[in-house]
């Protein structure tokens, strides 16, 4: 241990300037912002923060930070210090002035290129510091290092002055405190702090030992989080799995290196039907997959199939299970950290390096392949877990073949009850799921045919949380929308084939509808998740009031301050005639010019779009409503239920 600590000591020494290599200037990031933090709305403006943090997590990654702090401040400002080297404050050959200036002022000047100062670093891979810098209407800059505290201020990437000391010191890293330019983030420069909080915590499961701390100093909120994970990535699997049953007690877990590539994966099965597979490279959640997760998926299906028919738990004769069997129940994370990632895809979130899928796979096939044969228990319901999720696949393929063969998932057969548009563009076609009939009689009449269609559902849909796949196919509501949607059902799914791009819920404003639209998320998030990662999922709004005064009526919409709105309707109204209010509990109440001018036309009408901000947390969310865990729940019946306005029981 010793050994180690003065290696890390004449690694630090070798830390300096010359290894600040500059590639290009700054001139174009105020410009184009977009192009380095992807927009200047909600995202771009927290993708400031995260080029900041990473830059203290690639500290830690290099072994010497081993805390960091982020603070939002009591004037939305951001502060982030860790206790890593600090920046180095001598001269960059160059340039000619401090590193550290030149790393806040110069594109692409870092100690990631060239392999001087990181052997593995995230992040936009230098830019990250100048870029916030020039989109920050003012940054401070303190590097804690040699026994001195030096300082240097900027305002929108302009060097104010010259790097100083201003005190002296026996701490060592650096702290950055910054204010973003709302000149480029004209939408809002309004942090949000369980967004933050949720990455925070992320990064400490990624970073096993690493304390990492966020709290949140504006007087309305005032919150203070802290996360170290000794676990790392197996206290993730734990913390994922906390409400579900598992096969087997402790996450299986692996780490281990190969050609510089450091590889930990962490296992765990649950008895729900669901896969929750997450992938980092770098510590960038590669949401789009990429070799790491392909070489995981390769070994685990091979290493489950072999130890099934070693061990005759399987019949010779036995097909082989699929990867889509062997991962049902499966939660997993798998990390990788390289000295030089690739990322490609869409949304620059999928890994490309090659070698990746070869050293993934052989390092989790040996350990797995061990851990089977140590615990023959595990090994054994794993496989059996399998093997009924086999039985289920071939019975909704049979299920699928029937249908089709019926018409009841092809396109030229839609469903009868379906009330269709003219349009064929998806991206102008509506598609709204009415509850009821008589609500679906109101939709039809009232709609605007060119491009709104209706497909009304009859009660409550089966609940996909608790059901197996064939049962679901079985399911003649669920089959129906499918089929409407055009996308196609499990391995067959393409979102490139819906048919509408907007896919809208609108359910009566009552207990009963809110159990409704539960259901038709949770088969949404289950298994149509990239239609609502596309954005096309929405939540209808009717209005929960009308206030009729004659022949005028003005409507008051559903939310927290619903019932000031209502007094505030009523008290603006002349007191004569006395107008009557009415109580919207379900959308058979309105007829169709109401229903059309409160709840569907697209210039009058309210809706909220369904996102997923956190995928960990929507999936605990619809595990806990909807799964079948009774504690959980009524806890957070409990603890919400004071929120609940106007409950008619």
């Amino acid at each position: 241990m010793a050994e180690e600590n003065k290696d890390l000591r004449e690694q630090a020494k070798l830390y300096d300037a010359s290894q600040i290599q500059v590639l290009e200037g700054l001139e174009a990031v105020r410009k184009r912002p977009g192009m380095y933090i992807g927009s200047t709305s909600s995202e771009g403006l927290h993708h400031l923060v995260w080029e900041i943090v990473d830059n203290s997590i690639d500290e830690a990654l290099a072994g010497f930070a081993t805390e960091i702090e982020v603070a939002v401040e009591k004037d939305n400002s951001i502060t982030v210090t860790d206790n890593g080297r600090g920046i180095p404050v001598d001269i960059q050959n160059k340039t000619g002035r401090p590193a550290v200036e030149t790393v806040f002022t110069i594109l692409h000047a870092g100690g990631k290129f060239g392999g001087g100062g990181y052997k593995v670093s995230g992040g936009l891979h230098g830019v990250g510091s100048s870029v916030v810098n020039a989109l920050s209407k003012k940054l401070e800059v303190k590097v804690f290092k040699n026994g001195k505290i030096y300082y240097q201020e900027f305002h929108r990437g302009k060097i104010v002055g010259d790097l100083q000391v201003i005190g002296e010191t026996e701490l060592h890293g650096t702290e950055v405190h910054f204010e973003p330019d709302p000149e480029i983030f004209d939408e809002t420069i309004e942090f949000n702090f369980d967004k933050l909080a949720t990455r925070i915590r992320e990064l400490a499961f990624l970073n096993r030992g690493l304390y990492i701390s966020i709290q949140d100093k504006r007087p309305e909120e005032n919150v203070d989080k802290q996360y170290h994970y000794e676990g790392g990535i197996k206290s993730y699997v734990e913390h994922l799995n906390a409400n579900k049953d598992v096969l087997f007690p402790e996450p299986i877990y692996l780490e281990g290196e190969q050609q510089d590539i450091n590889v930990e994966v962490s296992i765990q099965y649950t008895d729900s039907f669901h896969t929750n597979l997450m992938t980092f490279a770098n510590n960038i959640h590669t949401y789009e997959g990429g070799t790491h997760e392909a070489g995981f998926k390769t070994a685990l299906t091979r290493v489950i199939n072999d130890y099934g028919h070693k061990q005759k738990l399987m019949k010779e004769n036995d097909d082989n299970l699929s990867g889509e069997d062997v991962r049902e129940g499966l939660t997993a994370v798998v990390s990788i950290k390289h000295p030089d990632p690739q990322f490609e895809g869409q949304t620059k979130t999928k890994l490309g390096n090659s070698e990746v899928r070869t050293v993934t796979d052989r390092l989790f096939s040996e350990h797995f392949a061990k851990f089977l044969m140590e615990n023959p228990s595990v090994g054994r319901r794993i496989v059996e877990k399998g093997m009924l999720a086999s039985k289920a696949r071939q019975a909704a393929k049979r299920a699928r073949e029937v249908t089709r063969r019926k018409g009841a998932l092809e396109i030229s057969n839609l469903p009868g009850k379906l009330a269709d548009c003219s349009s064929r563009d998806p991206e102008k076609s509506e598609l709204f799921i009415v509850e009821g009939d008589s609500a679906g009689g109101s939709a039809k009449q009232g709609r605007s045919r060119e491009f709104q269609a209706i497909l009304p559902i009859r009660g409550k849909i089966l609940n996909v949380e608790k059901a197996s796949m064939d049962k679901i196919l079985a399911n003649d509501e669920i089959r129906s929308l499918f089929t409407a949607m055009g996308t196609g059902f499990g391995e067959e799914f393409d979102v490139a084939k819906a048919r509408y791009h907007k896919l809208v819920i609108m359910t009566d404003a009552d207990v009963d509808g809110a159990h409704i639209r539960t259901l038709l998320l949770t088969l949404f998030y289950r298994y149509m998740r990239p239609v609502v990662e596309a954005g096309y999922v929405y939540i209808a709004q009717p209005p929960l009031y009308g206030v009729k005064q004659g022949k005028n009526i003005t409507y008051v919409q559903p939310g927290n301050n619903a019932e000031e709105e209502l007094q505030e309707v009523i008290a603006s109204l002349p007191q004569s005639p006395k107008p009557s209010v009415q109580r919207y509990k379900g959308l058979g109440e309105m007829d169709e010019h109401q229903l059309w001018q409160t709840t569907m036309d697209p210039e009058n009408r309210l809706m909220l779009r369904v996102s997923i901000e956190d995928a960990i947390e929507a999936d605990q969310v619809f595990e806990m409503l909807m799964g079948d865990h009774v504690e959980p729940r009524r806890a957070f019946i409990e603890e919400n239920a004071h929120y609940v306005q106007n409950l008619d029981i």
